[in-house]
């Protein structure tokens, strides 16, 4: 398995695999499984886990220290302590936004700060087991 499973054919769609660092992967695994993600099997085993945001195009690869150390000489942050990237993923609905805040905290996560209301647009974020922020949002389009 590598840290990035491409498809392969004429008419190749671009996608986006954003790779985490995780201390506790199958922690990790039931931690977004919790929120109703599910996982490519053909690239999950015990160094990683491909998570599927949105099938063909939108997947969050959640790699064990080690091996995601194989892909960077540079060193692992702790998110707990220091920021590496904010990952942002929209949503149908304030509603949608709030049940997965939620659910992420019944999972064992936490919320970093107060939703942010903007009237056109509307956020909240929470930190998965490892520290990383991921920012929900749901934008009102006239």
């Amino acid at each position: 398995m590598g840290a990035l499973p491409f498809r392969k054919g004429p008419r190749m769609n671009k996608q986006i695999f954003i790779n985490l660092a995780v201390k506790d992967l199958d922690k990790s695994k039931a931690f977004f499984q919790a929120l109703g993600y599910q996982f490519n099997p053909q690239f999950t085993n015990e160094h990683g886990a491909c998570m599927v945001v949105q099938e063909g195009s939108i997947h969050v690869m959640l790699l064990t220290e080690a091996f995601f150390q194989t892909f960077t000489s540079k060193t692992i942050v702790d998110a707990r302590q220091s920021t590496e990237v904010l990952v942002c993923f929209s949503c149908d609905s304030r509603e949608e936004v709030d049940t997965l805040v939620a659910k992420a905290v019944a999972a064992g996560g936490r919320i970093p700060r107060p939703p942010q209301d903007h009237g056109f647009m509307y956020g909240h974020a929470f930190e998965d087991l490892d520290g990383h922020v991921w920012e929900l949002v749901y934008m009102a389009v006239p």
